[in-house]
């Protein structure tokens, strides 16, 4: 397949964009500063757990490649359209609107604190950047992979660059002298998972583009893998560099600790160089959570699970509408001013709880899918049978019930992550009793779903619409010709 334009790098990029955020800087830094070095371990179990996750994602990927709108299709298939709706539009849909949102704010944030002296308030600041990370998505996977390639490996080489500088000692700033270890109790240590999870989580929006992926098989598992270990070995330095120049104590009380410890490091260098990564930062997550949402909208319309509309493609082959409606919204928020709320932070842990209910449902689909198909061909397969599901969905559980060290903070969050869950209930029982007019828990077989990825399934079965969309089965069929007049197959 030709039109297959993303390498490795822009997977690993992909991967590395939407989980390092400035909202993840201020956790390494709220987790340090609460029990010292030891939060490595913290990070270290949080990370194990979501490369868990990622390889049962990649098996799934691999029973059913080429798919866009990723973990929605493979519930569908062991649990019906209801499980899928709630989990696709709760824990990622909403999640990455309210992240967006807030990762918007803080770049309009950051530009009006460094140029003060220029009448211009944070949230244009904010929404001009999504305008113009918009406009760049809507040309296409290309300049997708070209933005992300560069903002992503930026921010990486700029973090851990500032990390093993800090950790060996090598900064201008004078060394602090401070214990190291604040606390070695397993009971702190496992209480930050929750905060630790937040760190690594995103690795699988890699698989909305898989179908943009060359060789998906190898490169999507080796990608996220790498993403989360590279990511992990950055936030090792980073915290090793907080303890030899940041006081504990003040690194505990900044609301920007990653800038804090750039000045402390380098003095106004550090300043301009973390204000950089920051905004780095930014730019990579909007990016990435633009584009790859567009996907995800983009494949649950092709399985009815939200309006035929984000099925509509530009010329340039941008999914337009989810791209749009995503952008919107993250505008809306923002101009409206509730992404500077104080209770967001409270508000991203809940949509951090719905993420990792939809984390263990990707293991249990897992178990699901071995257990109905257990001869189906998979090119990638987690060994140790059940073992690595069954710990992934214990360890999710775990980092659930740890969201948060106070009880009355955990205790609002799953109150509002029961509320917004009823209410997802209520437009997914409407959806698919009106709309959909299917079993709300009845799987589909794996190979409708896989069908209905085709635009030649949109074309035979509903004609009307597709001729509305502009659908062109063309290039399918001009592939499928190749394939058997060289006795080859398409790449799964």
């Amino acid at each position: 397949m030709g039109n297959k334009k993303l390498g490795l790098p822009s997977v690993i990029a992909t991967g590395v964009g939407l989980i390092v955020a400035t909202s993840c800087l201020l956790s390494i830094g709220q987790g340090s500063a609460a029990i010292g070095t030891p939060f490595i371990i913290t990070m270290i179990i949080a990370c194990v757990f979501n490369i868990l996750t990622a390889l049962s994602i990649c098996e799934l990927n691999a029973l059913m490649p080429n798919i866009t709108g990723g973990m929605a299709q493979y519930t569908i298939a062991c649990f019906g359209p209801f499980v899928s709706i709630v989990l696709t539009v709760g824990g990622y849909l909403t999640c990455q609107i309210i992240m967006g949102s807030s990762e918007a704010a803080m770049f309009g944030n950051t530009l009006s604190s460094v140029f003060s002296d220029v009448p211009i308030s944070g949230t244009v600041y904010s929404i001009v950047l999504i305008v113009i990370l918009t406009i760049f998505n809507l040309f296409g996977v290309d300049m997708f992979a070209k933005v992300q390639n560069i903002v992503a490996y930026g921010l990486i080489g700029s973090l851990a660059v500032m990390g093993i500088m800090g950790a060996f000692g090598l900064g201008t700033g004078e060394i602090v002298e401070q214990q190291a270890v604040i606390s070695s109790n397993p009971s702190d240590i496992f209480s930050l998972l929750g905060l630790a999870f937040f760190l690594f989580i995103g690795a699988e929006f890699v698989v909305p583009i898989s179908t943009q992926v060359k060789n998906a098989r190898r490169n999507i598992p080796l990608g996220m893998v790498i993403s989360l270990l590279a990511i992990l070995a950055m936030q090792i330095f980073m915290v090793f560099g907080f303890s030899h120049y940041t006081p504990w104590e003040e690194l505990g009380a900044s609301t920007v600790p990653h800038i804090l410890y750039g000045t402390l490091l380098f003095g106004r260098l550090g300043t301009a160089w973390m204000t950089v990564i920051s905004l780095l930062a930014v730019v990579s997550t909007i990016n990435t959570a633009i584009f790859s949402m567009s996907q995800i909208c983009y494949g649950m319309a092709k399985i009815n699970l939200l309006p035929s509309v984000f099925m509509r493609k530009n010329k340039r082959g941008t999914p337009y509408v989810g791209l749009l409606m995503v952008s919107c919204a993250i505008i809306l928020i923002n101009a409206t001013g509730l992404s500077t709320s104080d209770q967001l932070t409270f508000l991203i842990l809940t949509g951090c709880t719905f993420w990792i209910v939809s984390y263990i449902v990707m293991h249990c689909d897992v178990l699901i899918l071995r257990k109905r198909l257990p001869k189906a061909p998979r090119t990638f397969k987690l060994p140790f049978g059940p073992v690595i599901p069954i710990i992934g969905i214990i360890g999710n559980a775990f980092m659930i019930y740890s969201i948060d060290p106070d009880w009355a903070v955990k205790q609002r969050i799953y109150t509002i992550f029961l509320i917004v869950l009823a209410i997802l209930s209520v437009y997914a029982v409407i959806w698919i009793k009106y709309v959909m007019k299917r079993p709300m828990f009845k799987p589909y077989q794996i190979k409708e779903i896989m069908a209905m990825e085709s635009d030649l399934y949109q074309i035979h079965h509903n004609p009307g619409l597709a001729k509305k969309l502009h659908l062109n089965a063309e290039p399918e069929v001009q592939s499928m010709r190749a394939d058997v007049n060289t006795g080859t197959r398409p790449e799964s």
